[in-house]
Parts: C-alpha cells; structure tokens; sequence
C-alpha cells in the first residue's frame, strides 16, 4: 500500500511541476523577449513620463501596447501583477519530488556503491548541502567585487559549475548527480526570485508610496539575476528529464557529458536571447552560439555512441584486453534477468518501493524478456541497471548478458 500511495504521491507531484514549471519558464521567456524587443516610445510625451521602450504585438485576436519605465512611473498604479509564485511552486513541487523519490529511498536513486560507499543519511545530507552551497557560493560572488563584471562573473560561475558536475558524479550515481546538478540550479534560480528580484521590487514600490524616487540598483541586480535564470534554464530542464535516457548518465566520464550537453543548453539560449535583438543589428544574428552548441551536442552523441556488437567485450576490464565472453544459453540468460532485474520489472515487483515495473517493462517471462532486448542491453551496459545495482549484478553476469544479447539472444 505503501508504495501505491508513494507512486500517487510522485505523479501528482510531477504534474504540479511541469504545470508551474510551464507557467515559471514560460513567463520568464516571455519578459526576457519582451525586454530585448522594446524600441524607444514613439510619442515623444511618454518618453517625458518616463517609458524607456515600448511594443506593439497581436495575440488571440487583439492587439497589446506594452511599455516599460526608464525606472518607474511618477504614480503608483492602482493594480500592480506581480510574478513569483509561479517560481516558488515551481519549486516547491520540485522539492517535494526529490524528497518522495530521492531522499525516501537514497539506496535507490542516490547511491552508487561503485562510486561511493555512502550512507542514506550521508546521501542526503550531501544532496541538501548542495543546494544550500550553491546557492551560497552563488549568492556571495553576485554581492562580491566580481559581481560588477558580467564576463568575468559569468566566467568564474561556469568554472564553478563545471567543478560541481565533476565533485557530484564522485559521490552520486549518475542518476542522483545529474539530478543534485539541476536542483542546486533550479535552488539558485527561485533564490534568486525569493532573496533579490522581488524584495528589490518591494523596497522600490515602497519607496513610491512614500514618494521618494526608486532606487536604480535595486533594477540593475534584478535584471542580473534574471540573465542568469534565462541562461539557467535549458540546463535545468535537461537534468530534470536525464534520469528516462541512462545513456547520458550511466557511463564513466558522466561528469563531461553533463557539463557538455548544459553548455549546450546555455549556448542556445544565448542564441535565442541575442535573436530577440536582431532588430538592433539589422536584422542579423551570429548563428556561431547555436552552432557551438549543436556542435557540443554531436560530440557527445558521438562519444556514446553503442558498441558494436561484434566487438563488445566484458565491461568490467575492457583495459586489460579481456578474451571475448562465451556465450550463454538461454537458460543462464534469463535466470540473471530473473534474478537482477525482475524484482522491479515484473507485473508485480517484488523489490520494495516499487508499485508498478518502471516505464511499464516486465521481464519476468521468456516473452517479455525477448521483447525487450535493446532497452536491457543499454540499461546493462551503461552500469545504470539494475538500479543503484541493489541486486548486486556481477560483472561477469553483465558480461554474459550483453553477450547473449549481441549474438542474436539465442533460443532453445
């Protein structure tokens, strides 16, 4: 009952997720658009009230005018939108969703034996300390003298990131640091929404209620941290689906593929920012941050890429030039299938914590096995099953599984 209640608990969660995800992100795209579209008032007297840049736009059959203030109105509006729950619900319910799955259960999202002998508590304590460093880390160089140079700032943080990919893929399975990595992010990107974008809003309008004159840097480290959120945000969304594509974090070097499938989000999204003021070049766009990170992309799609079957080799000590795996029979086969996997894929798991076979595979019979060969060779192969490998799969078991598999999954 357990975990039918928990399974209830993790698909509610995600769908408030993705629904405020999609509000967050969406509003968050559609200011920074806005923001980078704005031409210089056309009516020389808003200019003189103050609006620094303005947009014509058609949507759902109607037509919009929207202005934005040099700093602020003369006059406080009589209703004011403001925009920030939709940041912390998205949050929250991402929270929520690493303490039902991850910091429930850190045996079988978070550890790794092979990485690190951890404790659960351990686990978690790491997984928490990282969202709170980073966010201190973070929060510190923002304040601190380098704070007031972008390139610089910018420079010194992808250093840093790329550093907490390596340190997380150290302790972590690769399903639990390509995870930690997106959450210490998406940490900073509410963070900044919660500690700075909107008390800085706060003390501006409170300061028109008193009729004194906003202060401007409370709009400059705003719309810093705004930046950063936008550059954020592909990444994020990344590590957020990695754990459905074991490919990507099951491997030895998943440290670099992390880094390099982010720097890739990040160069897009640079791309697209610069797009936005396309008009302010006319009408011209470099297309070489797309290009990098299509490029970084292909390299790593490229670097992990399957091996062939002919040349497959035992996993476990590829460096020692090992002899070729024999190739079982069917019989062995599925008896390790039986024994290391079908406690979670099968029609009623046995493996605790487990309702329902994840993603719906079952492998519990001689049918279900032979329907899914691919996805099992993959899982296998890549170390990223069975899962924090509670099973205890051998190295020679994955060796003769993927052997089998490669010679045509031989039958009786």
């Amino acid at each position: 009952m357990d975990a039918y209640l928990f399974e209830w608990l993790s698909l509610l969660g995600r769908w408030v997720h993705v629904i405020t995800g999609i509000a967050w992100i969406g509003a968050s795209f559609y200011f920074v658009w806005l923001d980078n579209h704005l031409l210089k008032p056309a009516d020389p007297a808003d200019a003189a009230k103050g609006v620094g840049g303005e947009l014509w736009s058609v949507h759902g059959g109607g037509f919009y005018h929207a202005q934005k203030y040099a700093l602020a109105p003369a006059q406080m509006p009589g209703s004011l939108h403001w925009f920030y729950w939709e940041a912390y619900s998205t949050w929250l319910s991402g929270f929520f969703l690493l303490c039902v799955l991850y910091y429930r259960s850190p045996e079988v999202y978070m550890i790794d034996p092979s990485v690190a002998a951890l404790a659960g508590w351990q686990a978690v304590a790491i997984g928490l300390g990282t969202l709170l460093a980073g966010w201190a880390v973070y929060d510190g160089l923002c304040r601190s003298p380098l704070g007031r140079n972008d390139k610089a700032l910018g420079a010194v943080l992808a250093l840093l990131l790329c550093a907490a990919a390596w340190g997380l893929c150290q302790v972590f399975s690769g399903r639990g640091a390509f995870l930690h990595f997106g959450a210490m992010m998406a940490t900073i990107m509410a963070a900044n929404v919660l500690m700075v974008i909107i008390p800085g809003q706060r003390k501006n309008v409170a300061a028109m209620a008193r009729g004194e004159a906003p202060n401007p840097v409370y709009g400059e480290r705003g719309k810093q941290r705004s930046v950063h959120n936008t550059y954020f945000t592909l990444p994020v969304l990344f590590t957020m689906i990695s754990n459905h594509y074991a490919m990507t974090y099951g491997g030895p070097h998943n440290w670099l593929v992390l880094i390099g499938l982010c720097f890739a989000g990040a160069a897009i999204r640079a791309w697209f920012v610069a797009r936005h003021k396309a008009h302010e070049r006319g009408g011209k766009t470099s297309p070489l941050p797309v290009i990098v990170g299509v490029l970084a992309i292909l390299v790593v799609l490229v670097a992990l890429r399957p091996t062939p079957p002919a040349t497959a080799r035992d996993t476990a000590d590829d460096s020692a030039g090992a002899e070729a795996v024999e190739v079982p029979d069917f019989e062995r086969a599925q008896a390790i299938v039986i024994q290391r996997c079908a406690g979670c894929h099968a029609e009623h798991p046995t493996q605790p914590g487990f309702y329902s076979p994840p993603l719906g595979i079952e492998l519990d019979t001689p049918e279900t096995l032979l329907a899914h060969l691919e996805p099992v060779r993959q899982q296998v192969a890549s170390r990223a099953m069975p899962i924090g490998n509670l099973t205890k799969m051998t190295d020679a078991e994955r060796a003769q599984l993927i052997a089998w598999i490669d010679a045509g999954a031989p039958q009786p």
